[in-house]
């Protein structure tokens, strides 16, 4: 019959919303949301905003908080995936920003390097932006970096692209064609 309740797309929205909802990092069907302190932030904000009314005020402002989070997200990989691609790692990029419960540090020595060129990333350069809070996902991209002994070429790209301004100071067209 044409109105069979076995339709397997009946439900095909609501499955797209519900992914969406738990799609914290923008990456389809990332099981590991929740399992570094920033990912738990923005789920318990999700938690707390699904449980008030639509119509509030608290759930219209926790939704565009929610929005500014995810978007932050965003525009932090696309500028890691930018320098990454200009470095040479088309193919790889995807791969190396991809981080899940399984990843793995690849030498426990790296570990003091990576926290370093990763805190040197966040205070001298504009790779991150000044609310952001350093990631542990990109202590773990830093690593795979290291291995490839291009961090140090990452760094240095990351500082030309993205220099630390102070706030007042302006960007000028020939700089902004520079970082194009």
């Amino acid at each position: 019959p044409l109105c069979s309740n076995n339709n397997p797309y009946a439900s095909f929205g609501a499955t797209l919303a519900r992914d969406e909802e738990q799609n914290l990092w923008s990456t389809p069907h990332d099981v590991t949301h929740t399992e570094a302190d920033d990912d738990r932030v923005l789920y318990n904000m999700i938690v707390v905003r699904n449980q008030l009314d639509k119509d509030s005020e608290e759930w219209q402002k926790l939704n565009y908080d929610i929005y500014t989070l995810r978007q932050t997200r965003k525009e932090v990989r696309s500028r890691w995936k930018h320098i990454l691609e200009d470095l040479g790692f088309q193919k790889e990029v995807d791969s190396l920003l991809s981080v899940t419960k399984l990843s793995i540090i690849s030498d426990s020595q790296n570990m003091g390097k990576a926290r370093d060129i990763l805190l040197k990333l966040s205070e001298e350069t504009n790779i991150f932006p000044n609310s952001w809070e350093l990631s542990e996902r990109y202590l773990f991209v830093v690593d795979r970096l290291i291995a490839l002994d291009a961090a140090d070429e990452f760094f240095k790209m990351a500082s030309m692209v993205y220099p630390k301004r102070s706030s007042g100071e302006r960007v000028d067209d020939s700089q902004k064609a520079l970082q194009c």
